[in-house]
């Protein structure tokens, strides 16, 4: 069976529950998945994967949050061509611009983002969204 990693960072825990959504759609899909928290993750072995999942919520001015998530991105740049990505975060303001330009990045290094583009929760992720991140994953999982 396939692992397909979910590695996000959460302060409010909002990233965090849709983290274990697309982890449980990635399940439902047939497909074992891993959820782990940013500072955790085996870079390598991450790496080696074929698709995974990415989550961070805006931070700031809209960016990834810059003490843990950033560094762990700077980390692959530059290692993922080829791979199948899903991006997702929560904001709590702004329009989305954290994720577009991490969806831009993530193509840039010719990577494909699932679906065109990342999952986006304004605050805490109702039913609906929980459920979009369950189908999040199983589109994840058809590509690993």
């Amino acid at each position: 069976m396939s692992k397909v990693s979910v590695v996000y960072w959460s302060q409010s825990g909002n990233t965090q529950a849709m983290a274990e959504a697309v982890a449980a759609g990635i399940t439902e899909a047939g497909k074992e998945a891993e959820v782990v928290y940013v500072s955790d993750v085996n870079v390598a072995d991450l790496i080696a994967e074929k698709a995974f999942a990415l989550g961070c919520p805006a931070m700031g001015a809209e960016v990834l949050e810059e003490g843990e998530f950033e560094p762990f991105m700077e980390s692959i740049d530059g290692s993922i061509s080829g791979k199948t990505i899903a991006l997702f975060g929560s904001y709590g303001w702004g329009d989305g611009q954290w994720m577009r330009e991490w969806a831009e990045r993530v193509t840039g290094e010719g990577a494909t983002v699932v679906n065109g583009e990342g999952l986006i929760c304004q605050e805490t992720p109702d039913d609906a969204m929980i459920e979009e991140c369950k189908n999040l994953g199983k589109a994840l999982a058809a590509n690993a």
